[in-house]
């Protein structure tokens, strides 16, 4: 065969077993003018609608950052509530545009079920709640007791295998949804209650009295969350991964949301001028027009501001990890040039 030929062959089985929903997701989100965001049926701090019906949460903001980017407006965003089992799928069968939803990055979800991580918002790890009467103070007293958990996440697997290499006998009771688990845990159904820390923070926060529940100090796990989308769709992959980066390099930077438009008429940092559109065309690079982070910044504020309302304020969870590599955390964003 034809060099040339063979090459127009190869290029032809290649396209057929391309998905075409998956090829073109900027496109179709600008003709439908609204982002679809897949986000959690309610944990408080990351994506939890209000009491008016206003979804809140670093993942919520997330959400409404990728919509400014694209659409040039943080309000052009269908909230769409999904299940543990459902985050992973809805975003690979083109349910949703993609998923802002406290999911962990792994092996087996990055590599065979149809789906992209982007980049990661929040190092969490698991842990264990239980009441403080029980006087149990590690979670490697936690033997012979009864876990609340829930299917469709990595939680299940991490507690056989922490319950293996520490000998301990446990009993998974496994809950559809999050909040079946919760309910159960308080209503005494369960001895504990696992899921990642900052979830257990979230919940406790509700509870009729907090301070009848203790985290054990225990982590038992990595557990990066990040946003997905569909695998096969490379630019729209590099706009959701960028525009978190963005959030983040700007609060390294120092643009807020209260400076943003100075900082962009003003500032002589290239750095800072190539990220909002001075110099350059970042947003050219991905799609977007050149003020993409202008917009993000001036919707949202930047990685900071969005932990500080929703995590710090409302959870009192301290950065940690989640603090810029300047200042001991794993935040890092690649450059923007």
């Amino acid at each position: 065969m034809r060099s040339s030929t063979k090459f127009a062959a190869m290029t032809a089985v290649v396209l057929a077993g391309t998905n075409p929903a998956l090829a073109g997701t900027l496109e179709d989100v600008r003709a439908a003018g609204v982002l679809a965001c897949g986000v959690s049926e309610g944990v408080p701090g990351f994506s939890n609608a209000n009491s008016e019906g206003v979804w809140e949460g670093l993942d919520a903001d997330v959400c409404r950052a990728v919509a400014a980017a694209v659409l040039g407006d943080a309000g052009a965003v269908r909230f769409v509530p999904l299940a543990s089992k459902q985050k992973v799928l809805a975003v690979s069968s083109g349910q949703v545009d993609l998923t802002s939803r406290t999911t962990t990055w792994t092996m087996k979800r990055d590599g065979a079920e149809g789906v992209d991580f982007t980049a990661v918002v929040y190092y969490d790890g698991q842990g264990f709640m239980t009441s403080a009467e029980a006087g149990i103070s590690s979670a490697t007293e936690l033997n012979g007791v009864t876990v609340c958990l829930t299917t469709g996440t990595t939680t299940e697997l991490n507690v056989t295998d922490f319950a293996r290499a520490n000998n301990l006998n446990m009993e998974a009771v496994v809950f559809e949804g999050k909040r079946e688990a919760v309910e159960a845990y308080v209503s005494g159904r369960c001895d504990a209650l696992t899921t990642d820390s900052s979830q257990l923070a979230a919940f406790r926060t509700g509870f009729a009295d907090p301070s009848a529940h203790i985290i054990l100090p225990e982590v038992i796990s990595k557990e990066p969350l990040a946003p997905l989308v569909a695998h096969g769709d490379n630019q729209w992959k590099d706009i959701v991964t960028w525009v978190v980066y963005g959030l983040i390099e700007a609060e390294e930077l120092g643009v807020t949301q209260a400076n943003v438009a100075d900082m962009a008429a003003n500032s002589g940092n290239p750095a800072v001028q190539r990220m909002l559109g001075n110099s350059g065309d970042t947003g050219g690079l991905v799609g977007l027009g050149s003020t993409w982070m202008v917009d993000v910044l001036s919707a949202v504020g930047n990685y900071g501001e969005i932990y500080e309302r929703n995590l710090t304020a409302t959870l009192g969870l301290e950065r940690g990890l989640n603090a810029q590599w300047t200042a001991g955390g794993l935040l890092y964003a690649m450059p923007i040039r």
